[in-house]
């Protein structure tokens, strides 16, 4: 088995889409950044590449790369999910946490969850999403940035 953990941040900014594990979200702000900032799939992706010691998101989709600009994240979750299975790795579970003050994602985890399960190809119940506030303290608590983590398990398939 192999496990892996990744983190990603961006700051919000208006007029950008709020776009989390590929659903769009209605809001009037989003994640800035050179993608669709898709923080939590990201942190995934991340996650992936660390479990098997292949780097992280910036060094396979670089954002010096205007190939990247404005790439759908679920999109790049794919290519990666095809560079873990060519290693021979199948994927345990998911677990990722989405910190943002606002809007409340509540009303979107299970779309989020099924999404990145038909993404990856496999049942939702290895599949988690939390969302969470820092009660109104830092960042994403006075709603300048949002973040999210991400922990992910691969077994060696047979």
């Amino acid at each position: 088995m192999r496990i892996g953990h990744g983190y990603d941040a961006h700051k919000l900014k208006h007029g950008r889409k709020l776009v989390l594990c590929g659903v769009k979200i209605p809001s009037g702000f989003g994640p800035d950044g050179h993608s669709d900032a898709d923080v939590p799939i990201h942190a995934l992706i991340d996650a992936m590449l660390g479990a098997l010691a292949l780097g992280d998101i910036g060094g396979l989709f670089p954002d010096s790369d205007e190939q990247w600009r404005d790439a759908d994240s679920i999109e790049l979750l794919k290519i990666v999910d095809v560079i873990i299975s060519d290693k021979g790795y199948v994927i345990g579970n998911i677990d990722i946490t989405i910190v943002v003050q606002s809007p409340r994602l509540a009303p979107y985890v299970e779309k989020m969850r099924a999404n990145i399960a038909n993404t990856l190809d496999i049942d939702v119940d290895k599949v988690n999403v939390k969302a969470t506030t820092e009660d109104k303290m830092g960042f994403t608590g006075d709603g300048t940035g949002i973040s999210a983590t991400a922990v992910v398990l691969f077994e060696k398939q047979e």
